[in-house]
């Protein structure tokens, strides 16, 4: 299957973890994109001097700036739109955004769960997994999404699953699922890269 090289922005908010795991990934040729700007929520992201250590350009917006969060959501996604970005992938920015119609079915994110369960406001890192382990399911994961207006909530692009053990702890699981949201993440891209996603309303195929 053919595929093209995808120009990306990513936003973030703190280590640039997903930044680096995806630069790993470009590198050993499993994810054809092209990162043209990282965005920080703050300038205590420290995932911004990673960026700029491997030549990337990268700036900060901050919703202080912005009298209201359509105003700085419409910031953020016109810079994206500045440099090309025809994807953008929200690696742990910790600000909700308004999506404008030009990114519709555009904005990428992650959840360390099988959404819809154990999602919504509050529920983000592992405040999810202890969710989970409360909750005593037997079966959990990562979600790959578009973003709409509702947390958590878009078109399901990739979802990858893992068995919850008996004797599981916050820490264990989430030292499973992490790798998985990588992994998912990557998968989403390509497909994307390749032609083969299609939104028909809540549905991906």
């Amino acid at each position: 299957m053919s595929s093209r090289i995808l120009p990306v922005a990513i936003l973030i908010s703190g280590t640039g973890r997903t930044l680096r795991d995806l630069l790993r990934a470009v590198d050993a040729g499993k994810v054809p994109i092209d990162i043209r700007l990282v965005i920080g929520s703050t300038p205590n992201a420290s995932g911004l001097q990673y960026a700029e250590f491997m030549g990337i350009p990268a700036e900060v917006i901050e919703r202080r700036d912005f009298p209201s969060p359509e105003e700085y959501s419409a910031a953020v996604l016109k810079r994206c739109q500045e440099v090309g970005a025809e994807y953008v992938i929200m690696a742990g920015f910790a600000m909700r955004l308004e999506i404008t119609p030009e990114y519709q079915n555009r904005v990428i994110g992650s959840h360390p769960a099988l959404a819809p369960a154990f999602c919504g406001q509050g529920y983000f890192g592992r405040r999810v997994h202890a969710a989970v382990l409360e909750h005593g399911v037997k079966v959990t994961g990562c979600t790959v999404f578009f973003l709409d207006q509702e947390y958590n909530n878009g078109p399901v692009i990739v979802q990858k699953a893992v068995p919850v053990e008996p004797d599981d702890t916050v820490e264990r699981l989430e030292a499973r699922v992490l790798p998985l949201e990588t992994e998912a993440l990557i998968e989403a891209l390509r497909l994307l890269a390749e032609d083969r996603v299609v939104v028909q309303g809540r549905r991906v195929r």
